[in-house]
């Protein structure tokens, strides 16, 4: 387990847009129009953690890995994402988190939850917030190559990732990790989604592709008539995560799913960054909500997943991407920042 190079607190550049940037519809809505290009990627694909279903890990590799002979395992740090729901390794944030990585002479790779990445699930179950044997299960598999391995998990990938490493405890495969935008109090996050501008702006970007993906599953024809009538998420939780999963109901799914109540478990370094005007995410962890390993990063503005940045100057960061005085690469900054701080080694690559 690593250790910080200080013993000074965690203390990042500040999140500082320009007051016309503070809207955090804004933030949450533009950094996709400002993401590099998608990179290189290496696919790998494995099965699920019930052997059901193929899932896709998408590499972005600092060096070519070796085959490695008796046992040996790479030792060049691995950064692994956990996305959002919906999301994969083509989303705005990944795409910025793979070249801040490599940059830093890491590895980095996109673990995809069921029916994400382009492949469909063939089981019952889905995507699910709460589900740290699916966690557990891809970082066992990176485990057999890997050596020193670090996560983190963006809105509920992040939720699932924060759980995990509470349940876990000292027996995360994850040496460290970092959390951004994660509904960590998913009944409130629900009851944010509920109101009027996150419903109307929010909702049929996120509910419409998932609906799609369950009327593709084999179900009845009572499932399909319940699922064209939903209009939020929480009714499809409720008709379909919930049951699909083994929950009672949607509260159910996410009372047990919630990684807030875990938090005070976590013994490896995690960091939690979240907007105070974040659109989704409901209540966050307090000081009082967490252990000692916990870093709680709040900033007053960000939206959700957005964190874009108007600069009079480019990033130190080589991306391919054209010249702009946007940015979204405060969230990859701060990232391998703390990567840095709790003691991960880096080989900048020039």
């Amino acid at each position: 387990m690593p250790t910080s190079k200080s013993t000074k607190p965690f203390a990042p550049a500040p999140f500082k847009p320009p007051f016309w940037l503070t809207n955090p519809h804004l933030q949450s809505i533009l950094p996709k129009f400002f993401a590099p290009k998608t990179p290189n990627y290496r696919r790998v694909i494995k099965q699920d953690s019930l052997c059901e279903t193929d899932i896709a890990y998408d590499f972005y590799d600092a060096h070519p890995v070796q085959d490695l002979e008796n046992g040996k395992l790479e030792q060049t740090p691995l950064i692994v994402l956990f996305h959002g729901m919906e999301g994969s390794s083509d989303s705005h944030y990944a795409r910025a988190l793979a070249y801040q990585m490599h940059a830093q002479g890491w590895h980095f790779v996109v673990a995809h939850f069921r029916s994400c990445g382009g492949i469909p699930a063939n089981g019952k179950v889905f995507y699910n917030a709460g589900d740290t044997g699916e966690v557990h299960h891809m970082l066992e598999n990176l485990h057999e190559n890997y050596a020193h391995i670090y996560g983190v998990g963006v809105s509920l990938g992040g939720n699932a990732l924060a759980k995990y490493m509470g349940e876990y405890g000292d027996e995360a495969l994850c040496d460290g990790a970092a959390v951004i935008s994660a509904p960590v109090d998913m009944s409130s996050a629900a009851i944010t989604m509920h109101s009027f501008l996150s419903h109307r702006i929010y909702t049929p970007y996120l509910l419409n592709p998932i609906i799609k993906k369950a009327l593709a599953n084999e179900i009845t024809a009572d499932e399909i008539a319940s699922i064209k009538a939903v209009k939020r998420i929480s009714d499809f939780d409720n008709i379909f995560t919930a049951p699909r999963h083994g929950y009672r109901s949607n509260n159910d799914y996410y009372r047990s799913s919630s990684a807030l109540p875990h938090l005070r478990n976590v013994t490896r370094p995690l960091l939690l960054i979240s907007a105070k005007d974040d659109p989704f995410i409901g209540f966050t962890a307090t000081p009082n909500d967490v252990s000692d390993s916990v870093t709680i990063l709040d900033t007053a503005h960000g939206g959700h997943i957005g964190y874009l940045r108007y600069r009079t100057s480019n990033s130190n960061v080589k991306t391919p991407s054209k010249k702009s005085k946007f940015d979204i690469n405060w969230i990859p900054e701060t990232v391998s920042a703390y990567f840095n701080h709790i003691g991960v080694p880096s080989n900048k690559i020039r």
